[in-house]
């Protein structure tokens, strides 16, 4: 039976040397790295490099076969660093709604984390790389959107209560995961012992991190469009 694309799983005092070498990868990003190069704008473009390369280069990639907190981690990674400095940096330039947008980045969440496609994707890599951009080109599209400068009250109001779903969202994602009576996802059951884990405790510690790290940020953004929508409100 194939592995995960990452590789199998290891403990960690190997997983450091366990760098992505894919060479078609690695051309890729060679090839974002130039356009963003060229065209890109600011410090963020570096930003979303380096967030691109964290997930998909560095051994977070290999701990993603190990933990699914590590998947949880690059998820993160993908939706809330590398996705809005993509945004910030070379943000799109057809910018879909921002509901739509939003809706996308819900569908792609809800989907990696459901078991079933949990387990297909875990020895597919088609269908890795296909969830993968399920999930960041959506969340590039929302950032785009929401980011962008000059938006007024109705369009900032708009936004902060999307962000305030998709927050709920990544709630309900890390209370499922912490609270549930019984073991999800039976991929990681080795994994999490190479690292002196129950396979339960790291679907737990996964739920946190979808809570806490995934939660606050998003709520902390929807009250910052939600106090400049305000302000723009009034002074209209």
């Amino acid at each position: 039976m194939s592995q995960p694309y990452c590789g199998p799983a290891l403990p960690p005092e190997a997983l450091w040397i366990a760098w992505n070498a894919d060479p078609v990868l690695l051309a890729g990003l060679g090839v974002l790295g130039l356009a963003l190069w060229r065209w890109g704008r600011g410090q963020a473009r570096w930003v979303a490099m380096a967030a691109l390369i964290l997930a998909f280069v560095s051994p977070l990639c290999a701990l993603t076969v190990a933990l699914l907190s590590g998947r949880a981690l690059h998820h993160l990674v993908l939706a809330g660093v590398a996705a809005p400095a993509l945004a910030l940096a070379l943000p799109m330039a057809a910018r879909l709604p921002a509901w739509i947008a939003a809706a996308g980045m819900t569908a792609a969440m809800v989907a990696w984390h459901l078991p079933a496609v949990y387990a297909a994707i875990w020895f597919s890599d088609g269908l890795y790389w296909l969830m993968q951009a399920a999930l960041l080109l959506p969340a590039w599209a929302f950032w785009s959107t929401v980011l962008a400068p000059g938006a007024d009250a109705r369009h900032l109001l708009g936004n902060a209560f999307l962000a305030i779903g998709l927050a709920g969202i990544m709630g309900l994602l890390g209370a499922v995961l912490t609270f549930a009576p019984g073991l999800l996802y039976l991929q990681h059951v080795d994994g999490a012992a190479l690292w002196g884990l129950s396979a339960l405790d790291d679907q737990q510690l996964a739920g946190l991190i979808l809570w806490v790290p995934g939660f606050l940020p998003m709520a902390g953004l929807a009250f910052v469009l939600l106090r400049r929508g305000w302000h723009n409100g009034l002074a209209a």
